[in-house]
């Protein structure tokens, strides 16, 4: 299994015993981190974070088997919309508990957690689309992005012009921005 596309790909409701095991694995792998990472920042405790995490990929598989997901594209937002109401139920059923004579509020959510979670699932859309790529823009957009050099200096370094270079990238980057686009919709 290609390690870029996500485990939805196989049919988990249709697969065999052992090749359901070992997607399910692999969806597990993928995401489990992801979703105690959000958990964490929205609970800000380590052991109701891990539950949480397991709890969700436990919703997500029996769902998969289910066949409730329709659009395997939509996997990572199915598994964060999944996570987001298991902690959003956790918490609330928190506040109601009082904890040492004093009922614990849920801890102030600004923008930015929603935005953390928008964020991952741009990073995820956007090395994929990336990894869909040329070898060559690929490497462009390495270069450009990560190491920081100008279109010369990768003109240089792969023997190609600067224009050669800046065309490159700028095809790449529509690319990429047009499949993010694309699949972000759906």
């Amino acid at each position: 299994m290609d390690p870029q596309d996500p485990v939805a790909d196989t049919e988990l409701s249709e697969a065999a015993p052992e090749d359901r095991s070992a997607a399910e694995g692999e969806l597990v792998r993928q995401f489990q981190e992801r979703v105690f990472l959000i958990a964490v920042v929205r609970t800000r405790d380590r052991e109701a974070a891990r539950d949480l995490a397991q709890e969700t990929m436990l919703a997500v598989i029996r769902s998969l088997r289910e066949g409730r997901l329709l659009d395997a594209e939509k996997l990572p937002a199915y598994v964060c919309g999944t996570a987001r109401n298991l902690i959003n139920n956790f918490l609330r059923a928190r506040r109601r508990r009082p904890e040492t004579g004093q009922a614990l509020q849920e801890p102030a959510t600004n923008g930015s957690q929603v935005d953390d979670v928008e964020q991952s699932e741009r990073q995820f859309l956007a090395r994929r689309a990336i990894a869909g790529l040329q070898p060559a823009d690929r490497l462009i957009l390495l270069l450009t992005l990560v190491d920081g050099l100008k279109p010369g200096e990768i003109a240089e370094k792969l023997g190609l012009s600067s224009e050669v270079v800046r065309k490159r990238k700028s095809r790449a980057l529509g690319r990429v921005r047009e499949i993010i686009a694309t699949r972000s919709r759906k």
